[in-house]
């Protein structure tokens, strides 16, 4: 647990860097083609607690801070469940923004290709065949994988998030505490 809260420190902090033959990187948020506006999404799990969150951040194709939402819950364990979960909320938070072109990338492998495929069975298959639903409100909406490295804000607005109230939580104004206060390094 010490060992990875010190490498979650490490990453979520932009003035930690590491050097790799001579080049200094940072984390690094991608942005996406022009015209379409980028969601990162996350999630954490409490298993002692018992509780997770899900997290979504927006940000328009430079980087600008667009808004944020988080859902707090209990009784749900699962990560992969979670982070599609998460992929839900990213969509919903892209709703809520009005968005029509976007581009949702989440640092769970398996979330998105099960999305992308449409898979209807599994343990979390009604809640991608309503990412699937929503989708169709969309111009266009593309689900991609990316590091957690390039998804410094939707983790760490996810863990912040874990012993908040239950419920839904979003931030359209002001910022949510710690994210997206500068903006890494953008590649």
């Amino acid at each position: 647990f010490v060992d990875r809260f010190i490498a979650d420190l490490r990453m979520a902090n932009p003035q930690v860097e590491k050097t790799t033959r001579g080049k200094s990187q940072g984390p690094r948020w991608i942005p996406p083609p022009a015209g379409v506006m980028k969601v990162n999404v996350d999630a954490a799990v409490s298993k002692n607690a018992g509780r997770a969150s899900a997290a979504a951040v927006a940000r328009d194709a430079n980087g600008l801070f667009l808004g944020a939402s988080a859902v707090v819950m209990t009784g749900m364990t699962d990560p992969e469940t979670i982070e599609v979960l998460a992929c839900r909320e990213g969509v919903a938070l892209a709703q809520d923004l009005l968005l029509s072109r976007i581009r949702l990338a989440s640092d769970c492998s398996n979330a998105v290709g099960n999305i992308r495929r449409g898979a209807k069975r599994g343990i979390y298959g009604a809640v991608i065949k309503e990412i699937k639903e929503m989708a169709r409100g969309f111009q266009t909406i593309d689900f991609v994988h990316e590091s957690r490295s390039s998804n410094i804000d939707a983790h760490v607005l996810a863990k912040s998030s874990l012993f908040d109230a239950i419920g839904r939580h979003v931030w359209f104004l002001d910022l949510p505490y710690g994210v997206c206060n500068n903006l890494f390094n953008v590649s």
